[in-house]
């Protein structure tokens, strides 16, 4: 019996990950420690997905390793010499291998190191969890992706697309529902090519999905342009059923094509611009995310001009706005750096843009009124989701999972205020 803290970090992947791994530890007749502080042993699921991101985990690290340790997630697979360099005793978990979680914890409580990174055949649908947030059941639909982006370390740390079974999902979704969540996210490395290596398709799965007979709001995760043509017709049919948030998150990361050739995306700009029309055209209001990367080693001044171009020209309602970091085992590493000072500049041309545009997105939802479900609680708020997958904020009495009616009276660049309206 030990109290064991965890904390996560980086996609919603790798918070499904924590809380499969909270659960399993409970399962094994331990108990979740209320801090860091008051516990035998300390998990972090860490991230590596950017420099900055990187650096964080190693300060976490560090922090935590006068206790016993395991590093679990992206970073101990990718990185590994980077974590045994700051943290030589620690233990460490690859995130395909979930299912050795115990027998990880149990030896780094006796003191003995054990690594486990390779990727096992336990499959992430239905192990135990100890959800995160008791209104929101996150669902991770595959493993691993089948894009080799030069400058990404996922590839690394998770391999190759492994898509989850139709029906296993489905029974999965069943149970969030039926154990309180009145939310879903669909979530893995890279939606859009789900299903691909088993014969199926993201399409399909929403579709199936939606069928379940329960009343359930249903959010679909990160999808690269690159798949877009092979399922964008279904998709833009399943996305008509009203339980699935009219939301999209396809990350172009650059307007220019032969950026996007150099990272090897395997994808246009043109790809982005057609879905975006297409979405916004048969849907009469519609939220679009996208990332947008500055100063890839590549982009020139003219590329980064295609950049400025495509925003203003789709207007996206979020822009995830990351500054190119060179990571450890990537092609674009080997790269010659565009200096430090051209790629801030760039940063925060963008970065006003895509603010100044969030900010008029947001105040077209200016005396709208409609069904918000509250599914989240931060910093004492408690915040709601519209069709659109808009967050709202309203200073009335609201319980997680509710559902009400709001007027919206007011909007910022990261969300809107309402009333609640009978």
């Amino acid at each position: 019996m030990a109290k064991i803290w965890v904390e996560a970090y980086g996609c919603s992947a790798s918070f499904a990950d924590s809380e499969m791994i909270s659960g399993l530890i409970v399962n094994g007749g331990h108990s979740l420690a209320e801090n860091e502080k008051d516990s035998d042993l300390s998990v972090i699921v860490t991230c590596s997905v950017k420099d900055v991101t990187a650096h964080k985990m190693v300060h976490r690290i560090k922090k935590l390793k006068s206790n016993p340790l395991v590093v679990a997630g992206c970073l101990p697979k990718a990185e590994q010499t980077t974590v045994e360099k700051f943290s030589p005793n620690a233990s460490l978990l690859g995130p395909n291998s979930l299912g050795k979680t115990l027998e990880v914890i149990s030896s780094t409580l006796d003191g003995i190191k054990k690594v486990e990174l390779e990727d096992t055949d336990v499959s992430k649908i239905g192990l135990p969890k100890v959800r995160l947030n008791p209104a929101v059941g996150i669902i991770e639909i595959a493993s691993g992706c089948m894009s080799e982006c030069t400058f990404c370390q996922t590839k690394i740390a998770k391999g190759d697309l492994q898509s989850y079974r139709v029906g296993d999902i489905v029974r999965q979704v069943r149970h969030e529902i039926e154990d309180g969540c009145a939310e879903v996210w669909l979530t893995s490395t890279d939606n859009g090519c789900y299903g691909f290596d088993i014969g199926s398709s993201l399409p399909e799965l929403v579709e199936t999905v939606s069928e379940i007979e329960h009343d359930f709001m249903m959010r679909v995760g990160m999808m690269n342009p690159m798949y877009l043509p092979r399922i964008k017709d279904r998709l833009l049919e399943s996305f008509e059923n009203d339980k699935v948030f009219k939301f999209l998150h396809i990350p172009v990361q650059s307007g220019s094509d032969k950026v996007l050739k150099d990272m090897k995306r395997r994808h246009t700009s043109k790809i982005f611009y057609d879905t975006d029309s297409e979405f916004r055209k048969k849907f009469d209001r519609f939220t679009i995310a996208t990332d947008i990367i500055v100063g890839f080693p590549t982009e020139a001044e003219e590329d980064f001009d295609k950049t400025v171009d495509l925003i203003k020209s789709t207007r996206p309602d979020i822009v995830n706005l990351s500054r190119y970091s060179a990571r450890s085992g990537t092609k674009a590493s080997k790269m010659e750096q565009i200096d430090v000072d051209t790629v801030k500049q760039r940063s925060k041309i963008i970065f006003d843009l895509a603010k100044k545009i969030s900010q008029e997105r947001n105040e077209e939802w200016i005396g709208w009124k409609g069904e918000v479900l509250f599914d989240e609680v931060s910093n004492g708020i408690t915040k709601g989701r519209n069709f659109a997958y808009k967050q709202v904020v309203t200073d009335d009495k609201v319980k997680l999972g509710q559902k009400a009616n709001v007027k919206i009276e007011g909007a910022a660049p990261n969300g809107l205020y309402g009333i609640i309206v009978s």
